[in-house]
């Protein structure tokens, strides 16, 4: 059996979220990150990481976030890919010897296990060394990514995450019916509160 980790992403400062920590929102019957966190362990994965950076101690103090190991970034500030980075680069000095590393973010609250599921068996089945969402225009996470990629994400240190890999053309891309979709602002979260409250 493959061994693959799941790295979800939580560190940004919800900059857009007038003064909220988006981390920390209330949703179903905890907060957006525990909700992430679920999902992720739901899955087929053999362990999750979750990168904090942004209000890293009252985002643990507020959470509770059993079996999961949380890398802290304190470079943050630096983007998407600077978490990333910090990341593959913690999983890739483990013993374990992961044979991938599947990339989510906490912000994509319909994303689910079922999801992550299928980007896994995409992978295992086709031989790809990357597997990404389809997000029409272009390709983005979840997506995943093979041993091979990994010093290429270690090395990463700007906003633009891992979207250099993304759009090479061998990279398997697959609908996910709008799970991927963002949280990024209030009026974002609060259409997700009137989603669920249908």
């Amino acid at each position: 059996m493959q061994k693959i980790a799941l790295l979800l992403l939580a560190a940004g400062a919800s900059s857009r979220m007038k003064d909220h920590i988006k981390q920390l929102l209330p949703y179903k019957d905890s907060t957006l990150l525990e909700h992430a966190v679920k999902n992720a362990k739901s899955s087929k994965v053999a362990e999750v990481f979750v990168v904090l950076g942004a209000n890293y101690d009252t985002i643990l103090a507020a959470t509770t976030l059993k079996k999961v190991s949380i890398v802290r970034n304190e470079e943050w500030h630096l983007g998407l890919g600077s978490s990333i980075a910090k990341g593959v680069e913690y999983i890739g000095s483990l013993s374990q010897n992961y044979e991938a590393i599947l990339i989510g973010l906490a912000d994509q609250p319909l994303m689910d296990a079922t999801f992550y599921n299928q980007l896994i068996t995409s992978y295992q089945e086709t031989k790809s060394d990357c597997v990404a969402t389809n997000y029409g225009s272009k390709k983005g996470v979840p997506a995943l990514f093979s041993k091979k990629h990994f010093s290429i994400l270690a090395g990463l240190n700007q906003d633009s995450g891992a979207q250099k890999l993304l759009i090479d053309k061998n990279t398997l891309s697959i609908d996910s019916a709008a799970k991927h979709t963002d949280i990024d602002t209030w009026e974002d979260y609060q259409w997700l509160l009137n989603k669920i409250a249908q």
